[in-house]
Order: structure tokens, then C-alpha cells, then sequence
């Protein structure tokens, strides 16, 4: 087995208990792991390019494939594989650019975490590269429409949906529900958090009543879908779907937050926001409620700022040494300035309905 530039986690112990779990669901007397590296990315979850080579069975031949596992340490809010291998599965039934789900293993014994596997799709997701890259000027705002078209296919899903018991029960209010979530996060986290609890009261002062609840990605961002030769080729990181306001996940893919310091490109960094909800009306069919876009954005950057600060006590606790979640919990300041200043510019506004 050759490791390539990444970290393999349990060497030889790894490939034994997968190649032996491969074997099983495919019906492949004989295989081999010709490749296992560790992808870049994910803080929450880890990615392992995975290339095997199935001797007999359904999957014979060459494949390149992705595993999915958990980190050494988690946020709360992020499903089990089994959960968002089962959100995986139904949006890829629905027709969405998603990696074609596999196979799921919630038993830890195979290679001690829970995993799953799904085809590697080609392209690249640094939001960094993706927002600055000058190949990529000519499509951005076709791009764009297509992550538009894409978000209203996924927001066709609406509850109950028998593939998906294992999400919580629809909120009969998503803004009230998020704001209860958010603040159980703070009063979990050691240090007052006086600003964001600030912005967390507003936002349940001025909450608008929702119309509508459909599958959400709720990571529908820059940085979690793949670019090939100018073309959107996949949809990545399931791991925060659940029930909630559409409008949620339109306004997390504008929100200045998620911009990588385009801030002219409203959508995504990545291009205009009228491009964006120009493919998402016309496969929806409905107009999006502009003038509550706005809350949603208030309450991204709060949530984003909460998720930072829990990223950044993974490292500090000592539960998960790492640069990054240290580096992730110092923009904390920067999150809150964003908040206020948002709130500041809409404070005279009234947000009564979704729709």
C-alpha cells in the first residue's frame, strides 16, 4: 500500500480491517488497496483518497474512491456517518452533483471509527484557490447559477422522508430552534461570550416566522463543493444537514463570512448574488424573500463566530492539538465586529415572514 503525502491513521491495522469490510460488501474474493492518502481540509470530519483494485464481484476493476470518517474530536452539531451517509444517499437519488454513496459501516470495529465510502469525484475545493482563480473568471457567474439551480433541487426534499428518521424532527420555527441550539453551545464553552450572546437576542427579538421547511445542507458554501475545467463536479460535506428554513441555506452561501475576502462577490466569493438566486428562482419557482435575507446573514456570522469558538477549545482543552482549530479560534473577534456591524445596518427592520 502506498501512503502518498498524507497521514495514514492506523498503518496496516487500517487497511487490514477495510480491505476486509471492502471485501464483504462487494463480494470481492480478492482486492487490493493500491493507495490510501489523507485529503486536505476537513476540521470536522477526515477524508482519505482511497484507490483499490477489486479482483472479481460487482465493483471489478480500478476505483477511486473516498472514506469518510470522524475526526479525533467533534463539533455537536455534525451528524453521524450513518446520518449523513443516509442524507447523501437520498440527495443523490433527488439527481443533485453529489459523490455516489457506497457503502456505510456504523460498527467501529473495522478500523475503530465509524466510516463510509463513496466514488472520488474530480476537481479541487479550496475557497482560497477557488475564489482567486483567474481560469475561472470567464464562468463564475454561470458557476454561480448552477450552485443556485442545485441548492433549490435539494430544497424539493421536504419532511417526513422515511430515508431520513435519523434527522431531528422538523422545527415548527428553524430561526427560534437555531438560536436555542446556539446559545446551548455557549453555555458549554468555559469563557462569557457577551457579544454573540447580544447578537443570539437580537436575533430571537426580531425572528421571522417561517412558511416553509425543506433538507438543508446548512454548510452550502465555498469550500465544500468541487470546480473541474470550469464546471461544478460535486457537492461535498453532508455532515450538518437537517430541516430548516430554506432561506438559511441561501443566505450561508452569501454571507460575507464565507466570501474568502471577495467581498464584491456576493455569492460565495465567488460571483454575483443576482446570478445565485437567479438559478435558484428558476428551478424553485418561487422568489426569494429578500428582504429577510438579511437576518439569515446575521445569524450565519453568529453561528460561524460560535463554531470558531469551538473549534478553537478542541485545541485549547486539549482534546485536539491542532494549528488550524487554533488559527480558526482567533477570528472569533473579527466575527463578532462582522455581527454587529450587520445588525447596525438593518436594525430598523422588520422581519415578519420566510416567504
Amino acid at each position: 500500500m502506498n501512503g502518498g503525502n498524507g497521514v495514514v491513521p492506523l498503518g496496516e491495522e487500517l487497511s487490514h480491517g477495510l480491505g476486509e469490510f471492502l471485501s464483504q460488501v462487494s463480494g470481492c474474493e480478492s482486492l487490493e488497496i493500491i493507495a490510501l492518502e489523507r485529503l486536505s481540509g476537513g476540521a470536522v470530519q477526515e477524508n482519505y483518497a482511497l484507490d483499490v483494485h477489486f479482483g472479481s464481484g460487482i465493483m471489478a476493476g480500478r476505483h477511486q474512491l473516498v472514506l469518510r470518517t470522524d475526526a479525533p474530536s467533534a463539533v455537536a452539531t455534525s451528524r453521524s456517518r450513518a446520518d449523513e451517509f443516509a442524507v447523501l444517499k437520498v440527495a443523490w437519488q433527488a439527481g443533485l452533483k453529489v459523490p455516489e454513496p457506497l457503502w456505510v459501516c456504523a460498527d467501529d470495529s473495522p478500523i475503530g471509527r465509524a466510516f463510509y465510502v463513496m466514488r472520488r469525484l474530480p476537481g479541487y475545493a479550496s475557497g482560497h484557490r477557488l475564489v482567486r482563480d483567474p481560469a475561472l473568471d470567464a464562468v463564475r457567474e454561470s458557476l454561480v447559477e448552477r450552485l443556485g439551480e442545485e441548492l433549490a433541487r435539494l430544497h424539493t426534499i421536504e419532511p417526513p422522508h422515511p430515508e431520513l428518521e435519523g434527522l431531528p424532527q422538523p422545527p415548527l420555527s428553524p430561526a427560534h430552534a437555531r438560536i436555542h441550539e446556539y446559545r446551548g453551545y455557549l453555555d458549554k464553552l468555559p469563557e462569557p461570550q457577551p457579544a454573540l450572546e447580544w447578537g443570539l437576542r437580537w436575533l430571537e427579538r426580531k425572528a421571522p416566522v417561517s412558511d416553509q421547511v425543506v433538507l438543508c445542507h446548512c454548510d452550502y458554501r465555498t469550500g465544500n463543493y468541487l470546480v473541474d475545467e470550469g464546471e461544478l463536479s460535486g457537492i461535498l460535506d453532508w455532515e450538518f444537514a437537517s430541516w430548516s428554513d430554506p432561506l438559511e441555506d441561501i443566505a450561508w452561501f452569501c454571507a460575507r463570512c464565507w466570501r474568502f475576502g471577495q467581498w464584491h462577490q456576493e455569492a460565495g466569493g465567488m460571483g454575483s448574488r443576482g446570478a445565485f438566486y437567479k438559478g435558484y428562482e428558476r428551478i424553485s419557482g418561487k422568489s426569494i424573500n429578500r428582504k429577510v435575507i438579511p437576518y439569515w446573514e446575521i445569524m450565519a456570522t453568529v453561528r460561524w463566530a460560535i463554531i470558531a469558538l469551538q473549534q478553537g477549545h478542541r485545541h485549547t482543552s486539549g482534546e485536539e492539538t491542532s494549528l488550524e482549530l487554533a488559527l480558526t479560534g482567533r477570528m472569533v473577534p473579527e466575527m463578532e465586529l462582522d455581527a454587529l456591524m450587520q445588525i447596525e445596518a438593518v436594525k430598523g427592520e422588520v422581519f415578519e415572514r420566510a416567504q
